[in-house]
């Protein structure tokens, strides 16, 4: 009898389980790879790789093991075959039982919560949707040059997730990289570490681990997802994501990712932002030497621009190879016809492109930004932000090609997205930018201490007014500006909107979003003001917020509860798109209670713009540039909400802390080696956002030309980093008999040792005007060297000059051509090696 109960207990256990089991199938019955369940009586098409033919799949998609395309497969397959989810390949299958084990109750819960979310009438029932994504190292050949990137699934850009409002996101990482990664969900509302920046709200996914994320989806919109460690997401590591409306799209949409391309590696791609190489402007053509400017008429703008201090003026950082729609530099959509209208869904995944949108066809109508819905406005272009996104409409009038033109905002090179089948019909190409216009624009712009001058009578915020346009051909008669500011500052805008041969172009700018709701903040509550000014030194590559990094400054405490406003001024001359981390905030633009609800702002030179958001989370959140290169530069900030909980995923606070501050206190290695037939000389140097160890020599090549070598440690000082100090030690010989007489006593009166010296030293550098360094030192023994000198006078595209002169009677002149990245002829006089020619290698 006791048998028959235990065997009956049994049974009725299974059943419930089987029960239990087949509702939790039913609710995830979509997951990545479809997993769709197939209907009764309708025969099941099973996807499968080419390469692997052990993948199966219900549904299209790329092969978890190769990233290759799936195919439908001919070969019949039993039902647990198929694949719901790409196999754990290089795991610990332990590790991988306990996280599962563990992400069951963290799934659920969120999932339970979502059911609520259900709008009754739509007959959507939210779904926990599971993607496992794997990071791969790839090799990749965009240019005829095959080059490392980094994958996810095998594709570039990575796979789009698509979600539906009030479903759960499970997204479990896979890291096969031999070193840590990180994903962040741009512009998500979602628990504080689930935010995926590393060390900051979510722990590193280091080498060969897995990491699942779970969120609820309380958006719909436009948004996207990429690593933040490191330059990875240069390397590849970015993606679109789709959060849908419960209701049906009633016209056919297409998700667009823009980004930009480099062969080079990203790690030297920073270093060599860092080094002041002008080789970015020699590939891209705007190197604006004073041969080119004499050539223009602008020399004398040239020498007041380096009278102020300033170099070369540029609208981007980097020479990218090339700019791609979807990881293709020409994209075909043929499937588009006649009448069709067309929602466009693009990111803007780049690193640190603008790009300019424009439509063969005509009109663009703007729905949405940084996935919110705004008001309709018709435009002829925009400029999207780094890490911006639009949802826009365009229309297909007749059965033919439209090419949509993407155009970076240095105008180097473009992409086209061609939508429709048929004749071709390009747009308009942007023509080349007028630097030197520009420059006379930024001479007006700039005071002598480095800082901005604020223009009385014009409206600098919200893109409103576009200092740019003066460089803009085909805008110089097509803006509505004040004739009289325009020629006082140098604008050369007298007379626009008269011309009757122009027509007039509509470009989309902040002032004309408008929310279709209401976004304004609560009445109620208490609102904390802050000020922050955009800051920077192009010269030494150093981005910064009042003059502070990441590393440098605390965090910013605020309360649940609060209201904050946010007062942005650019004091720079480069425009920053500034993304907050898991907020959207409402841009103050002369809309009311309807201003729009963004997460990512780009502000122009000498905007002063304002933000503000309700404080509603809690935890640790990023506030930065969203340029790559100026983020890991140290331009952000960390908001901090008062008496979070403990982060469980950084229970380590002091090395997180660390770990986040090592980004913009990176040193980065530089050199400049000269062989040449009368010796060497050179310098090499390691140097960060505020401190550089360097060391410089001069070796004759025989005894009577001497040598030298000097070492020094030192720090930059002030805003614009023009002061240097400095401490080390410098060691000179030369053999006596080479001694001229005249050379007893340095120019200040003082017993010259420069020819047996071994001695410590401290000084102190100077940039003046004309970019001259002014070098003050004294030695351990008391005598004094007051130095002048200067480094890379820009005298043709590819022609450098460079001098020095001291009280010690030491001087040298030489010209510098350069042929490559790391490679230039070169010749040279000094007085103590004499003439030589020969090469200068240049790291």
């Amino acid at each position: 009898m006791k048998t028959h109960c235990y065997i009956l207990i049994v049974l009725l256990t299974m059943l419930s389980a089987t029960s239990i089991l087949a509702q939790q199938v039913t609710h995830n019955a979509t997951t990545h790879q479809g997993a769709i369940k197939p209907i009764p009586g309708e025969k099941q098409v099973i996807y499968t790789c080419p390469m692997h033919p052990d993948i199966h799949s219900p549904s299209p998609g790329s092969c978890p093991k190769c990233g290759m395309e799936l195919v439908q497969s001919n070969t019949p397959v039993n039902k647990s075959q198929v694949l719901k989810s790409p196999p754990s390949t290089d795991l610990d299958q332990k590790e991988q039982r306990v996280e599962n084990r563990d992400s069951v109750k963290k799934v659920g819960a969120i999932g339970a919560a979502n059911q609520e979310l259900a709008t009754t009438g739509t007959g959507y029932t939210p779904k926990i949707i599971r993607y496992d994504l794997y990071v791969k190292d790839t090799i990749v050949n965009y240019t005829g040059k095959a080059r490392h990137a980094i994958a996810i699934n095998g594709t570039i850009p990575a796979p789009t997730l698509e979600f539906t409002e009030g479903d759960t996101a499970q997204i479990v990482v896979h890291n096969l990289l031999n070193k840590e990664t990180s994903l962040h969900w741009h512009g998500i509302i979602l628990p504080n570490q689930e935010d995926g920046v590393s060390y900051l709200t979510t722990a590193p996914i280091r080498a060969g681990e897995t990491h699942q994320f779970v969120f609820p989806v309380v958006q719909t919109g436009t948004y996207w997802y990429h690593s933040h460690t490191k330059v990875q997401e240069q390397s590849g590591m970015y993606g679109a994501l789709v959060f849908h409306e419960r209701k049906k799209a009633i016209i056919p949409e297409y998700t667009v990712v823009l980004s930009d391309w480099t062969n080079m590696y990203p790690g030297e791609v920073e270093r060599s932002l860092h080094s002041q190489t002008d080789w970015f402007s020699i590939k891209k053509n705007s190197t604006q030497s004073y041969a080119e400017a004499a050539k223009d008429g602008y020399f004398k703008t040239k020498f007041k621009n380096e009278w102020m201090r300033m170099l070369a003026m540029d609208v981007s950082d980097v020479a990218y190879d090339r700019f791609l729609i979807n990881g293709q530099a020409v994209n075909q959509q043929p499937q588009f016809r006649k009448g069709d209208k067309v929602r466009l869904r693009i990111v803007n995944g780049s690193s640190s492109t603008y790009f300019w949108l424009k439509f063969a066809a005509g009109k663009i109508t703007v729905v949405a930004n940084d996935g919110k819905d705004v008001e309709p406005i018709e435009v002829d272009r925009l400029i999207i932000a780094v890490a911006e996104t639009y949802d826009v409409i365009v229309t297909i009038p007749e059965d033919r090609s439209y090419e949509f033109l993407v155009t970076p905002e240095d105008r180097t090179k473009r992409a086209s997205l061609w939508l429709g089948n048929g004749m071709k019909m390009p747009a308009d190409t942007l023509p080349r930018l007028r630097y030197f216009k520009g420059m006379k624009m930024m001479n007006s712009m700039m005071k002598m201490n480095g800082d901005l001058r604020e223009m009385d009578g014009m409206e600098m915020y919200n893109q409103v007014m576009d200092m740019n346009i003066v460089m803009y051909p085909e805008m110089e008669k097509n803006r509505n500006v004040d004739a009289h500011k325009g020629t006082e500052y140098g604008m050369d805008m007298a007379g626009m909107e008269k011309s009757e041969h122009v027509k007039k172009n509509v470009t989309l700018n902040y002032n004309m979003l408008r929310s279709p709701e209401k976004t304004a903040l609560p009445v109620a509550a208490i609102t904390r003001v802050f000020y922050f000014n955009l800051t920077g030194n192009m010269n030494r590559y150093v981005w910064t917020i009042d003059n502070k990094t990441v590393s440098e400054a605390g965090k910013i405490f605020i309360k649940k509860g609060e209201n904050i406003r946010i007062i942005l001024y650019n004091n720079t001359m480069m425009r920053h798109p500034m993304h907050l981390h898991g907020h959207f905030f409402r841009v103050l633009n002369g809309q009311g209670d309807y201003s729009p609800l963004k997460n990512t702002l780009d502000i122009m030179p000498m905007e002063r713009d304002t933000l503000e958001f309700a404080a509603t989370e809690s935890g640790d959140w990023f506030f930065h540039c969203h340029i790559l290169y100026h983020m890991m530069s140290g331009m952000g900030r960390v908001f901090s909400y008062e008496n979070s909980p403990l982060n469980s995923e950084l229970p380590n606070k002091a090395l997180a802390r660390r770990k986040l501050s090592a980004d913009d206190r990176m040193f980065h290695g530089m050199a400049k080696i000269g062989l040449e037939s009368n010796g060497s000389d050179g310098e090499a140097m390691l140097a960060n956002t505020r401190w550089k160890l360097g060391t410089m020599w001069h070796l004759g090549s025989h005894a009577a030309h001497g040598y030298e070598s000097e070492t020094n440690i030192g720090r930059y000082l002030g805003k614009m980093q023009w002061w240097y100090v400095y401490a080390g030690f410098d060691y000179h010989h030369k053999v006596a008999e080479a001694v001229r007489s005249g050379e007893k006593y340095n120019l200040l009166g003082q017993l010259s040792n420069k020819n047996n010296r071994a001695t410590a030293i401290v000084g102190v550098q100077y940039l003046l005007p004309l970019l001259v360094v002014a070098d003050a030192r004294i030695d351990g023994e008391g005598k004094m060297r007051i130095q002048l000198s200067r480094e890379g006078i820009p005298v043709s595209k590819r022609l450098r000059f460079n001098f020095m002169m001291n009280t010690d009677k030491e001087y040298m002149a030489g010209f510098r051509y350069i042929i490559t990245k790391y490679f230039s002829v070169s010749t040279h006089y000094d007085s103590d090696m004499g003439l030589g020619a020969g090469i200068t290698i240049t790291y």
